[in-house]
């Protein structure tokens, strides 16, 4: 009987399990899933992350949302908008202008303190440019007769056609003024500046576009290093980068020549000077051997001074 009623309960339990693994096989209504596939992963563009340079929108406000300096100015001519890695001595280098001036045309207290995204003015206010905007020419105003003066008008016409016709001269065409055509002016800047060699030194390296912006003369320390043209002195400072002591020359609205890696500099900013008039000492700041790099820009786009340099 013991034995009958074991059974009797492992049957019981075994229907038990059946009807629960029964209930846990039986169909669920499946729980709601959110779909995120439309969330947004970027971050706003503000002023830490945005890149001015990548062709997106500028940067208009700072990292406290503050309207950047000059933002109002943004793509106008003479006026720049400071990139990463960019200083006020750069900026006055690439542009050609001096670094002070740009200070002082944009009331910088501290000009090591510029932002990126701010917006700065590179050419003197005086100089604006005015090509930019062509002003329509007012068109004369015709005034309309009133009713009396129409009516008077009509009875001087009606007049005149009852008169006997009077025969006039005909009178000979004049012969037509034909004006020399006067030739095209050159664009500013492309005329024959006189270039000569900056240095009596051997040529060590030639220009390459993606490796050399110019020409590496070699020589002794203290070699004279020579203005290549006429011009004025818009950089003298060693504040950037790989240039060592660097002066930069302003030829006209067209050219800048730069010197590097000087020992001496023998002229200040804003210095005028002479073609053939010694402004350095060769030397070897910021390089690995006495030479002077030596560079040609037209337009602010370095170009192989070799083109322009006369042969030796």
């Amino acid at each position: 009987m013991q034995g009958i009623g074991n059974r009797s309960w492992l049957a019981g339990m075994t229907l038990a399990a059946a009807l629960v693994i029964a209930g846990c096989a039986s169909p669920r209504t499946p729980a709601p899933v959110e779909d995120r596939g439309t969330m947004a992963l970027a971050p706003p563009a503000t002023a830490a992350n945005a890149n001015p340079v990548a062709g997106g929108p500028p940067i208009t406000v700072d990292a406290n949302g503050k309207p950047l300096p000059g933002i109002e100015n943004y793509g106008k001519p003479g006026y720049y908008a400071v990139r990463p890695g960019d200083t006020i001595r750069r900026i006055g280098a690439d542009t050609g202008q001096s670094w002070q001036n740009i200070a002082r045309w944009n009331n910088l207290d501290n000009p090591d303190l510029i932002e990126v995204g701010q917006v700065l003015r590179v050419i003197p206010p005086t100089a604006e440019s005015m090509a930019s905007v062509s002003r329509p020419m007012p068109q004369p105003v015709v005034a309309q007769p009133s009713s009396s003066a129409a009516a008077a008008a009509a009875a001087a016409a009606a007049a005149a056609s009852a008169a006997p016709p009077v025969t006039a001269a005909v009178a000979k065409p004049a012969t037509p003024i034909t004006a020399s055509p006067t030739p095209p002016a050159a664009a500013s800047g492309d005329e024959d500046v006189g270039w000569i060699w900056p240095a009596q030194g051997t040529l060590i390296a030639g220009f390459d576009e993606s490796k050399n912006k110019g020409l590496d003369i070699g020589g002794k320390p203290g070699d004279a290093v020579l203005a290549a043209a006429d011009g004025r002195v818009v950089y003298a400072g060693a504040g950037l980068r790989g240039y060592g002591n660097l002066i930069i020359l302003k030829h006209n609205n067209t050219y800048l020549t730069a010197y590097a890696h000087n020992r001496t500099l023998l002229v200040k900013e804003d210095q005028s000077v002479q073609k053939g008039q010694k402004i350095a000492e060769m030397g070897n700041s910021d390089a690995d051997r006495v030479k002077l790099h030596f560079e040609i820009r037209r337009q602010g786009k370095p170009v192989d001074p070799a083109r322009y340099l006369p042969p030796r």
